[in-house]
């Protein structure tokens, strides 16, 4: 991907400084520039320029695998095939919960409890492995001002009164859920881009952004001509990246996306491999080429949470 950071190319310490004060960080920073320019910055030869382009290019340019070599990969991964969403129902259909290394959409009507279920996941994926948790930290993009930071600790006492049982552990699981507010689809796509150090640095197990919906609808009027072309390009740029994410550290990303009736506009998003919908009973189920998951019972959902 081209907003891997040149650090975690190969590239020497010494030449990612020199490259660094003119604003080149990124694979794609260092690619957009002609090999007359790197030669100026970088002090190097045509010859030396020219290697250097091909090291980065290799290193942002998805690798050729075969089908075999995916599986072996994901086989020997020491990570949890899953994130387990604690709710039987939905583990079974979703064969053992949200996957790892994979991208789930969370689609549904206003006040159906999928913020409630995103948070509850950020939960899940600190707790301890012996719990079903990942042991991590949580990347959580607001774009809705919808999180709540006491809902958190309310469903934390709720859903697992015997392991929150002391204050300790709440500010410790409140600290690893990173929050960030992206009111704008530019900086939800900059913020998405930019999160590769952080899953490293900081040990992130899930990533969550709720919800997509928000910046597409104010930014996005389908009515206009050829917004709903750029729409959908936005769209594919941010699922690109969250799969490349899930893919490369084997975390699984999950996507809060408001339902519409309009088949007309109803998208998912490219490359996620799992959606779960949660309907209202009067609501008709969704048909689309991913694995489809029809959750009708809010009051079963939120239970306890």
């Amino acid at each position: 991907m081209g907003s891997k950071k040149l650090r975690r190319v190969g590239l020497s310490q010494e030449l990612c400084d020199r490259l660094n004060r003119h604003q080149i960080v990124t694979c794609q920073d260092f690619l957009c520039l002609s090999p007359l320019e790197l030669m100026k910055m970088t002090g190097l030869s045509y010859q030396g320029v020219q290697e250097l382009l091909c090291v980065v290019s290799r290193a942002c340019a998805p690798r050729m695998q075969t089908a075999y070599e995916m599986k072996a990969q994901r086989s020997a991964a020491p990570s949890p095939a899953f994130l387990s969403t604690t709710l039987s129902a939905l583990d079974a259909a979703l064969h053992g919960g949200v996957a790892c290394g994979s991208l789930t959409e969370i689609t549904g009507p206003p006040g159906c409890g999928k913020t409630q279920f995103c948070i509850m996941m950020s939960i899940l994926a600190t707790l301890p492995t012996n719990m079903g948790g990942l042991e991590g930290a949580v990347v959580y993009i607001d774009t809705e001002s919808a999180f709540s930071a006491e809902r958190l600790v309310e469903i934390a006492e709720s859903r697992f009164p015997t392991y929150f049982n002391n204050e300790e552990k709440l500010l410790l699981t409140s600290s690893k859920v990173h929050l960030y507010r992206e009111l704008t689809c530019d900086e939800v796509l900059q913020r998405i881009q930019s999160l590769e150090e952080e899953i490293i640095s900081k040990g992130v197990k899930l990533v969550i952004i709720d919800s997509v919906a928000s910046v597409v609808r104010k930014e996005f009027d389908t009515q206009l001509q050829g917004n709903l072309r750029e729409r959908n390009k936005f769209l594919a740029r941010e699922a690109a990246s969250l799969k490349y994410l899930a893919e490369e550290f084997s975390i699984p990303s999950l996507v809060w996306k408001l339902w519409s009736r309009d088949r007309q506009h109803q998208h998912h998003l490219t490359g996620s491999s799992s959606v779960v919908g949660f309907y209202h009973p009067c609501c008709k189920e969704m048909t689309s080429g991913q694995q489809i998951v029809t959750v009708r019972s809010k009051r079963k959902l939120t239970q306890g949470v």
